[in-house]
């Protein structure tokens, strides 16, 4: 029997298609998961008006031992999505609700970075990557894997050649091939991503300098050399928008590739203005505009 990963949509299933029986217990459960997550078998089976052992088939359905096993599940799919089961209000009211949502998410993201950041680090970080004759960025997931194609983005323009992965298999085998000219940059906002951890302690055995942008504490963390913190919280109830994280990440993105640039010198300025006179002779030539669109 395949493990049932989601008792929540089981228990939907069940409600829709299940027996009689089955279908009164999972509306009373959906009804009022608490309850459910904390009810012995004599209380469930009355509530829903079913037998004890009725239940015991229940949970078995729900690919659980019994009672105990099927409310340790449903009290961990109360911890971990419990959020998304009873939302609350998406912030402010009328026309500029979705405009203040993100703008003020954005701004607090970017303020804690500023709070938390330390300079130090970033500039030890920046050095090795001025050293580096090979840089690679790995991220995975979301935020994560956006802030290691934005190091690609800022650092190719400065000389440095870089490649970003987001692929666990790739981030292995790239991590495999480096050594002690190869500079490392792992981004991680809870440091728990199993294939990127494998892959700085792997390049870290060959040679390679390690950074790892997460949380301290973290697993990934102390699989690094030198961390740069990132301690930028969500705020759950806000489900429908995109996470303001990413925001701070690359903002710390930013505070990297500037540090970085300062290291290499005032030779990096030529590189940018290559780049800004051959894209700029191949579309619209405003000067104002950023280098590339």
């Amino acid at each position: 029997m395949v493990p049932i990963i989601d008792v929540i949509a089981r228990l939907r299933e069940i409600e829709a298609d299940g027996s009689r029986a089955d279908r009164r217990l999972a509306t009373t459960v959906l009804g009022d998961l608490d309850f459910a997550s904390k009810a012995s078998i004599v209380d469930l089976a009355a509530r829903a008006g079913v037998s004890e052992p009725t239940v015991t088939r229940f949970c078995r359905t729900l690919g659980a031992d019994g009672i105990r096993e099927f409310k340790f599940r449903l009290a961990q799919a109360l911890a971990v999505g419990g959020v998304f089961l009873n939302p609350r209000a998406e912030g402010t009211e009328g026309r500029r609700r979705i405009v203040d949502t993100i703008a003020d998410g954005a701004i607090l993201a970017i303020e804690t970075l500023r709070a938390s950041a330390d300079p130090e680090r970033i500039e030890a970080a920046a050095q090795r990557l001025a050293g580096a004759r090979s840089v690679l960025a790995f991220g995975s997931g979301g935020s994560s894997s956006i802030a290691a194609s934005e190091l690609q983005h800022r650092l190719f323009r400065l000389g440095l050649a870089i490649a970003a992965y987001s692929d666990g298999e790739l981030q292995r085998m790239t991590a495999s091939a480096a050594g002690p000219e190869t500079t490392v940059v792992a981004f991680s906002i809870s440091g728990h991503v199993r294939p990127i951890i494998d892959a700085v302690t792997i390049a870290r055995q060959y040679g390679a300098s390690t950074i790892v942008v997460t949380a301290p504490g973290s697993p990934l963390a102390d699989a690094g050399e030198i961390l740069v913190p990132f301690l930028v919280g969500e705020d759950e109830g806000l489900l429908l928008r995109p996470s303001p994280t990413r925001y701070a990440l690359i903002g710390c993105v930013d505070m990297l590739a500037i540090a970085t640039a300062e290291a290499l010198g005032p030779q990096v300025l030529e590189r940018l203005r290559r780049i800004k006179q051959s894209i700029n002779t191949l579309k619209h030539n405003d000067p104002r505009l950023p280098i590339g669109d």
